[in-house]
């Protein structure tokens, strides 16, 4: 077991400290990061994907030396593919798209840079549990519907179809219009692509039930591509004239790409399109934000030291590297899950393995762009379908189900209007429902907004007691006074008095009981004897049943 007096240094003493330890883990990030970074920037609508690397590049190199979190992987994620691709297509998409996208992607960076300034780095605790996780399984179901005709090998122009409004027109479809639209497109596949795409896809499944062993310290991604690039020249899938033009991941030297044109953000979209303009700056800014705020709160649950991190430091850190990176020309980055724990997992000590995943991205764009053209469309989309599916797994659901009916109503429907909508009436509509589910239970309107808890201490005993209702809408306001006591006391969280305890709530209580007992304290959360609770999980919403 670790103590505090073993904890890593920063900065220079720290790689000095850890060099092979961080060294090892960053080329092991690298080879997950490569492919990813590569696959998203493609299913994101960039002209090209080397503009996915360079944020994981920007990311790590610069990144890594102002971020708050010391073992957190910055750079592109499939969770915004959706948001990405969507401000490129709603920009009129090709060149033009991108170049007006990235500039909503730099004005999104300057309010991450404020939400840092300002100590928002409690955003994702307004925000309900259950809606949260709706979102981001309807991103991967999105995700896994739209990397489908890429995995089967089908030609982009069958993907298009007339615009109802200009018949000359020809659009994108839609998610649920296209996955209704795949199975009269599935004569059209290519079976040379298909059949790379579905070995691809069977690795990458596969390696997911190694729980153990040596296999288990090998990235899926690097063996897929191990697979696949030979299997694409076997096929001979980039002379077939039929399809070379989709078949291959297309890049060209990074001094080419950047060399031509280095500044390349685009901010006539503000006064062109102001509507949309605006929609995607919130969406980028807050989207992106939640999603590096839960990764970063995950992360520090896994780092061996118990190391806390500066959120509201990894926030603006975040904000100036997506800054950078949209005016290159790159996609917009995050703290990413999966490269982060993996980062972890690979026995990574300080933030110096963040940076030399980046510094091994860079050498590979400037030494193996002949190796990275060879790669398959279809492996990457393997790839993007697997991480869809880590987001939209049905063991999110059978979760949401078991911690209770209420929660997994808030999922679904967050789910559906995402689907049918947007993220932004997506998320809203889960939190619209919270709300409304919350007041049918018994909460009191006024305290929708408004903490109420006092604070009493009897010497080494300290009691916090909650007077009105206990919900995510209202938990800020608890949050500041309960992380405010002082540490290696006996706290008593007394909920007893509440009518309705969130299930948000509830999961954020328990997070503070662990954090405070890893610095000596203890605490005990007391409810009454009659709060039922709506489900079967510690933390499932609980009402108070009067009589």
């Amino acid at each position: 077991m670790s103590t505090k007096n073993q904890i890593p240094k920063d900065g220079l003493a720290g790689m000095k400290e850890n060099f092979m330890a961080d060294l090892q883990s960053g080329f092991m990030v690298f080879l997950l990061a490569l492919p990813l970074s590569l696959g998203i920037a493609k299913a994101s609508g960039f002209p090209n994907p080397i503009f996915g690397v360079v944020a994981a590049i920007i990311g790590g190199i610069v990144v890594s030396f102002l971020a708050g979190s010391r073992l957190t992987i910055k750079g592109p994620a499939a969770g915004l593919i959706v948001i990405v691709s969507g401000s490129v297509e709603a920009f009129g998409g090709g060149e033009q798209g991108w170049h007006l996208a990235l500039g909503c992607i730099v004005a999104a960076a300057a309010l991450q840079i404020l939400f840092g300034v300002f100590k928002l780095g409690s955003l994702a605790d307004f925000f309900p549990g259950a809606a949260i996780h709706g979102m981001l399984a309807a991103i991967g179901l999105i995700i896994i519907i739209k990397q489908l005709p890429v995995l089967l090998g089908i030609a982009p122009s069958l993907l298009k179809h007339a615009s109802e409004t200009d018949p000359t027109k020809m659009v994108s479809y839609e998610t649920l219009p296209l996955l209704g639209h795949i199975p009269s497109l599935i004569p059209s596949l290519n079976s040379h692509i298909a059949i790379i795409g579905f070995v691809c896809l069977a690795i990458v499944f596969g390696f997911s039930f190694i729980k153990s062993g040596f296999l288990k310290k090998i990235p899926g991604p690097v063996v897929v591509l191990l697979v696949a690039i030979p299997l694409g020249i076997y096929f001979a899938i980039g002379t077939d004239e039929t399809v070379g033009k989709y078949s291959l991941v297309k890049v060209g030297h990074i001094t080419e790409i950047l060399g031509k044109q280095f500044i390349n953000v685009d901010f006539s979209g503000f006064t062109s399109n102001s509507g949309i303009f605006i929609q995607y700056v919130i969406l980028y800014a807050l989207i992106g934000s939640l999603e590096s705020l839960l990764t970063v709160k995950a992360i520090d649950g896994l780092d061996p030291y118990h190391r806390k991190s500066n959120a509201n430091k990894d926030l603006t850190a975040l904000g100036i590297g997506n800054a950078i990176s949209g005016i290159i020309g790159g996609t917009p980055m995050i703290s990413e899950v999966v490269r982060s724990s993996a980062n972890v997992g690979f026995g990574a000590k300080t933030r110096w393995a963040n940076f030399f995943h980046g510094l091994f991205l860079l050498v590979a764009l400037l030494v193996a762009v002949p190796v990275i053209e060879m790669i398959p469309n279809a492996a990457l989309a393997a790839l993007l379908i697997f991480a869809g599916y880590r987001l939209a797994s049905p063991k999110e659901f059978k979760h949401m189900l078991h911690i209770g009916t209420d929660q997994f109503i808030i999922f679904i429907i967050t789910i559906f209007m995402t689907l049918a909508t947007d993220l932004l009436i997506g998320v809203g509509s889960g939190i619209l429902l919270e709300l409304l589910l919350n007041l049918f239970s018994g909460a009191q309107l006024g305290n929708f907004f408004k903490s109420r808890s006092e604070v009493s201490q009897n010497g080494n005993l300290v009691t916090v007691k909650v007077t009105g209702d206990a919900l995510f809408s209202n938990y800020l306001g608890l949050k500041k006074k309960i992380y405010a006591l002082p540490k290696g006391k006996q706290v008593t969280l007394d909920l007893s008095a509440c009518q309705v305890i969130d299930h948000t709530t509830l999961h954020s209580l328990h997070g503070f009981q662990h954090d405070y007992e890893l610095d000596g304290g203890s605490v005990t959360i007391n409810e009454h004897e009659s709060h039922k609770p709506k489900g079967h999980a510690p933390t499932s919403t609980k009402v108070l049943k009067k009589g």
